[in-house]
């Protein structure tokens, strides 16, 4: 017998919660075949089987709190059973053409045959989202499963049930307290809602937020810049860069990434952080992105950006993103950073104030870039202006320090030429 057990969690994660069983009691499971899924306050970590067997017995159900290495299951290692070996597998018919793959029941289920006998392969979905589908309606074999090897995850039935309340709002069952989804519009004057539990990602987030406005003298400093001059250099050269770094296209975080990078450089404290009575100043920038997903805002970061070149970075961030939307993002993605860019602007967000991510001690808030008249060498020019909100901590970084490393990012981005002139 061998014990399941939850990975080592880093320091920065105190437990998890289990969130699915991919896999039932007396149910045989190849080598690396993911048995359960455990979120924590970053990420999903997934538990494999460390070998060809079979599952005895499930000690953490879903829902259950664990520690890390804590013992979630007993497994007995052992021969797979050809039944189970063909689930892996996409079976073929006499041809050997491949049957068409649908979205259905667990592996453990019979698996069902079309009209001429061949075997249909069915991709599982966990306890959890058909438990969520079947409280909402909601026809799993309609979805394209997101997790490893297609799977139905829970985000994918959320996104569903999302997705059809723009066309068929949520009802409440009277007497029941049950919502589900219902074909016809609502009664006229009928009071809508719908209740569901708050993720530990979104603990996690509204935890940290009021933890940073509790803890921190976190003010904000504002100002503007003048996007012309990135725009024209992304116009002139747009094409070459792409070509020169194998498709990879020239966006406008790259250049803030540097320009907060060279500004670090000359304000050390809004590098820094505080431990205790402690000023811990860093060495070197690492700078996590802000970037949406599912479940989420999440903050990746790109280590030592000093060293990259804007190619690097925009590799990074592109991926980043692709990570984050697929919720493929590790821990180590997210763990440490010494300051912190968060883009509102792609949303539409004029003016904003960003909230520190302890422990840091600054954050930059970039915004929409929009057209307004502006004063240049005495005569009224259209120009592309972008608003800028710098939120620090005021127990470490005073008000002139923070005015004149957002002046400094300002007078980098409106000339670029200062980057690479080291000016």
């Amino acid at each position: 017998m061998i014990e399941i057990k939850a990975p080592e969690f880093p320091e920065s994660i105190a437990d998890g919660e289990i969130a699915a069983w991919h896999v039932e009691v007396g149910e045989g499971v190849v080598r690396d075949q993911v048995l359960v899924d455990i979120e924590t306050d970053k990420v999903v970590l997934e538990v494999v089987a460390p070998v060809d067997g079979e599952l005895l017995k499930i000690l953490k159900e879903v829902g259950a709190t664990v520690l890390a290495e804590e013992v979630l299951a007993e497994f007995e290692a052992g021969e797979v059973s050809a039944s189970t070996a063909a689930a892996e597998e996409k079976p073929a018919d006499a041809v050997g053409k491949l049957v068409a793959v649908n979205v259905a029941t667990p592996a453990a289920e019979e698996k069902p045959a079309d009209a001429a006998g061949k075997l249909v392969v069915v991709n599982v979905a966990s306890p959890a989202a058909r438990k969520m589908a079947e409280e909402n309606q909601i026809d799993v074999t309609q979805i394209s499963g997101t997790g490893k090897g297609g799977r139905v995850t829970k985000e994918d039935i959320l996104k569903a049930v999302a997705a059809a309340e723009q066309q068929t709002p949520a009802r409440i069952q009277p007497g029941r307290g049950e919502t589900t989804m219902q074909p016809s519009e609502p009664v006229a004057g009928e009071r809508v809602e719908r209740r569901v539990p708050m993720t530990r990602l979104r603990a996690s987030i509204a935890r940290r937020l009021v933890d940073a406005q509790q803890t921190a003298a976190m003010l904000t400093t504002f100002n503007e810049v003048d996007m012309q001059a990135i725009i024209d250099l992304r116009s002139r050269y747009k094409e070459d860069f792409e070509k020169a770094h194998d498709g990879t296209r020239l966006g406008f975080m790259s250049f803030f990434v540097r320009a907060c990078v060279e500004a670090l450089k000359r304000f050390p404290g809004v590098n820094a952080s505080i431990d205790g009575n402690d000023i811990v100043y860093h060495g070197y920038q690492d700078i996590g992105v802000a970037v949406g997903s599912p479940r989420g805002l999440v903050v990746p970061v790109i280590r030592e950006a000093d060293s990259l070149t804007l190619a690097e970075i925009e590799d990074q961030v592109r991926s980043y993103g692709i990570k984050a939307r697929d919720g493929k993002l590790t821990i180590e993605d997210m763990t440490g950073g010494t300051f912190t860019i968060s883009n509102g602007g792609v949303f539409g967000s004029l003016l904003s104030t960003p909230i520190l991510n302890p422990p840091q001690t600054g954050i930059l808030g970039m915004h929409k870039i929009q057209e307004r008249p502006m004063a240049v060498d005495g005569e009224i020019q259209i120009r592309p202006m972008m608003y800028l909100a710098l939120s620090y901590d005021h127990r470490l970084i005073d008000g002139q320090e923070a005015v004149l490393f957002l002046v400094t990012i300002k007078a980098f981005l409106e000339e670029p030429a200062r980057i690479l002139l080291d000016i």
